[in-house]
This record gives C-alpha cells, sequence and structure tokens, in this order.
C-alpha cells in the first residue's frame, strides 16, 4: 500500500475502534482484536505475520504486565482488607484538609514514580485511593487520574524507564543530562496539570448515590471481588482488633519502590560483586513485589493471628479480578504491533520528516501522531527515535540540546492516551469510570501534561546557549 493509504488506514482503524467502543458497546477486548485483525488484512499482512502480531504480541505484553498486575493486586487487597488505605486516608485528610488530598495523592506518585514503571506505580497507590474516596465521600477518579497522570510524567520523560532509556541510547545522550533537565521539568509539569485540570476533574463522573458501591466496584476490578468470603471477613476482624500503623502501610508501600530503586543504582554504580548481584535481583519489579506480597502476609495477617491458609485465601482471591485488565492489556498490545507490523508509523515518520518542521516540533508532533495511532508510549519514543535518529546525528547537537529533543519526544509519548492505550485500560478500570469519561478525563489531562512539558522544552531551548 502507498503511505497515503496507510496513514488512512491507521486513522480509520482509530475511529472504528472508538465506534465498537462506545456506540455499539462491543467489549473492548474484542473489539481491539477484531479491528487489529481487519487492519492486518486490509494493509496485505501475510498470515503468518499476523498470527505472530497477535498471538506474539499478546504474550509479550501480557507477560511483562501480568505478574506485575496480579502482585499488585494481592498487596492493594490485603492493604484494603486490612484496613490501611483507611487509615493513610484518615492520616492525610488531617494533616492537609480533605481539599488538599488529590495534591498529596500526586505529590506522592510522583515520588514513587521516579523509580517504578508506570503500572506497577498506579497499581501500588490505588488502595490509597480507594481509601481516600471512602473517607471523604467522592469518586475514586478524582484522587486516582491525577495520580495516574503524574506517573505517566514521569514514565515518559525520566530514566531508568524504558521509553526515555531507549530515546537516550539511541539519540548519543547521557541519562544524566536527561535527569538533569527532566526532573525539574516533570516536577513543575506535575504541580501545574494539577492546578489547570482541576476543572476536568469537578466534572461528575456518574457516580451512583452510594459511593462506596462505587469505590467496591472499583475495588473489585483492580484487585478482586468483594469482602463477603469467609477468609476476607476474618481478615478484615484481624485488622479491627489490632489495627494497622500507618507507618505499617508506609513500610509496605515503601519497599518494594526503595528495593527497585538500589536495584537500579546497584546495576549502574556498583562494581560486578555477590552483593551487586543480590541488589540488582531484588530490584526486579516482580521480584520486589514479590518479597512485599510476602511481607503484607506476615505484617497484615499472620502477625494478626491469623492462619496461612486464610491469608492465601485472600491473596489468591485477588486474581479473577485481575483477568480482564490482563486480557484487555494484552489485546491494546496486539492491536499496537499490528498498526506496528503493517507500516503506518514508517508511513507517518516519513510524511512528518519530509515536512520541513523545526527539529523540537518535529520530535514533539511525529511522537504524539504514533503514540495516538499505536498506544504504547515506550512504543512511540523507540519509533520516534529509529525514524528520527539518523537526522539528529548530523546536526551535532551538545548533550543539553539532544536531553532536550529527547524530552520533547518524551512529552508526545505521553499525549492523548485513548483506547488503545494499555495505561487507558488500567486507569480506568482500577478508577471506576466509563470509557466515554475516561476520554473526557485522563485522555484531555494526558495531552494538557503533554503540551506543559513541551512548553518548558520549548523554553529551555530558547534560552540554554548552543
Amino acid at each position: 500500500m502507498t503511505p497515503l493509504a496507510l496513514i488512512l488506514v491507521g486513522i480509520g482503524s482509530i475511529a472504528v475502534l472508538l465506534l465498537l467502543i462506545l456506540w455499539l458497546r462491543l467489549h473492548p477486548f474484542v473489539a481491539l482484536l477484531t479491528v487489529a485483525v481487519g487492519v492486518a488484512l486490509l494493509t496485505g499482512m501475510p498470515v503468518a505475520k499476523l498470527a505472530d502480531a497477535v498471538q506474539g504480541s499478546m504474550g509479550r505484553t501480557m507477560g511483562h504486565i501480568a505478574i506485575i498486575v496480579a502482585l499488585g493486586a494481592m498487596i492493594g487487597r490485603m492493604i484494603d482488607l486490612s484496613g490501611g488505605a483507611a487509615v493513610v486516608a484518615q492520616g492525610l485528610v488531617r494533616r492537609v484538609g480533605a481539599a488538599h488530598v488529590p495534591l498529596a495523592l500526586v505529590i506522592s506518585a510522583f515520588g514513587v514514580g521516579i523509580p517504578v514503571f508506570f503500572e506497577v506505580g498506579v497499581i501500588m497507590l490505588m488502595p490509597l485511593v480507594y481509601g481516600m474516596a471512602r473517607q471523604t465521600g467522592r469518586p475514586p477518579a478524582v484522587f486516582g487520574i491525577p495520580m495516574a497522570v503524574t506517573m505517566l510524567t514521569v514514565h515518559a520523560l525520566l530514566p531508568p524507564h524504558p521509553g526515555a532509556v531507549a530515546v537516550a541510547a539511541a539519540l548519543g545522550v547521557g541519562a544524566g543530562h536527561m535527569l538533569l533537565l527532566g526532573l525539574p521539568l516533570a516536577a513543575v509539569v506535575t504541580v501545574l496539570t494539577y492546578v489547570l485540570t482541576r476543572p476536568i476533574m469537578a466534572q461528575p463522573f456518574g457516580c451512583a448515590p452510594d459511593i462506596r458501591a462505587v469505590v467496591d466496584e472499583a475495588r473489585d476490578a483492580a484487585h478482586g471481588h468483594g469482602a463477603e468470603d469467609e477468609p476476607a471477613r476474618l481478615f478484615m476482624q484481624a485488622g479491627q482488633r489490632r489495627p494497622v500503623a500507618m507507618g505499617e502501610i508506609i513500610a509496605v508501600i515503601a519497599v518494594p519502590v526503595m528495593l527497585m530503586v538500589t536495584g537500579t543504582l546497584a546495576g549502574e554504580l556498583m562494581s560486578p560483586g555477590r552483593l551487586r548481584s543480590v541488589l540488582v535481583f531484588a530490584g526486579i519489579p516482580f521480584v520486589a513485589l514479590g518479597l512485599d506480597v510476602m511481607l503484607c502476609a506476615w505484617l497484615l495477617g499472620l502477625r494478626r493471628g491469623l492462619a496461612l491458609a486464610t491469608v492465601s485465601e485472600v491473596v489468591a482471591a485477588a486474581l479473577p479480578g485481575t483477568a480482564i485488565i490482563i486480557l484487555i492489556t494484552g489485546a491494546g498490545g496486539a492491536f499496537a504491533q499490528v498498526l506496528v507490523g503493517s507500516g503506518v508509523g514508517d508511513a507517518l515518520g516519513g510524511l512528518l520528516a519530509a515536512s520541513g518542521l523545526p527539529l523540537l516540533v518535529l520530535a514533539f508532533v511525529l511522537t504524539m501522531i504514533l503514540r495516538v495511532a499505536q498506544g504504547p508510549t515506550t512504543v512511540a519514543l523507540m519509533t520516534t527515535a529509529g525514524i528520527l535518529g539518523p537526522m539528529i546525528g548530523r546536526l551535532h547537537l551538545d548533550q543539553t540540546h539532544l536531553a532536550l529533543v529527547a524530552l520533547a519526544m518524551g512529552s508526545g509519548g505521553m499525549a492523548l492516551s485513548h483506547v488503545n492505550d494499555a495505561g487507558f485500560w488500567i486507569v480506568t478500570r482500577m478508577c471506576g469510570v466509563s470509557v466515554r469519561e475516561g476520554l473526557r478525563s485522563w485522555s484531555i489531562m494526558t495531552l494538557v501534561a503533554a503540551l506543559l512539558v513541551f512548553a518548558g522544552v520549548a523554553t529551555m531551548w530558547a534560552v540554554l546557549p548552543t
């Protein structure tokens, strides 16, 4: 197919996907797979390649996220049933006031999000979101969506996140320069995004009059069914007999973060040896979360007199509710891979590279278009870096300006998250909002944050000497 035809197919596939989900109410998992197969057939993708694009990419995507989602859901369920989320929520409300609780969560998300992958960080903090919702009587989305936008900002801009690392390697810029420029930029953008998007979060989210039912529905989507079964009831009673302390819950949340940070630093700074290997191993996300599951089981369950069998049943009950999140995420990865394999990304890149746009604008716009067309931030960043890398190399930019180009790509890579992005489904399902509400809130807020990042990058480009 011609590049123009590929571009039209890509745009049309997004439109059809939105139509199937929003208007025909087709389940997102079915809609994503249907549209992916349709794109492959229209673009003439060989059958063997189609099978690998769909099945292989689903396997890779779910292999990355399934363990993380499952372990995170186990931690979240134990924190929730023990009453720990409510304890932290009450503590934050007392300290900052109910009106500023969302900002407190945003600040927490910024710190957690630096070393922790987006999906891990969102899942780790969701129990606090549910606790805040119960404590204040407000929808979970009011707290969860700004928190997730903050984590996406850090995820798109800063090492050690994979997209930023891939761009830095492709452009030949040091991670230190990206952190030096990107960390303060991300901090400023986080605050500005929170302030500027408050009217968006003030909109109604279609909540039922009983906020508890809404919160429980969102919680069930994140980590299993309700607390009507006997093991869950025993777990809750143990928490009531010996209430958990705020420090215990903070420790449970902090341990995997500290393990991942330590593992990253050990891999970068320490010389090879047994200690380095142990620290790097403990810092692998699924290992850190697995250790945290064991810590939760002891601290919140066994230590309070519960039998190991009871704790095991509570943990296992978190798994069924994660299935739909994992499947939709995998289908989104399959759709993205079909778009990449069909040549839509290359067609868009070639068109924009010949447009004569300024370098920063080109980096931002191309990454944003690929992000909208393909979905995952990391895929969009890696694709853009591959397309523009040779051209940028011929400009002989210094490290500072190379870092700014990389940050411009990062800003485009976080814009307009929607139905073909795994992050969209994780956030909307866990916050208990519909697809339409997610597009009105999450998608728009990611665009606002992206534009703010790009404005900051452009300002630094104009101010910093060449």
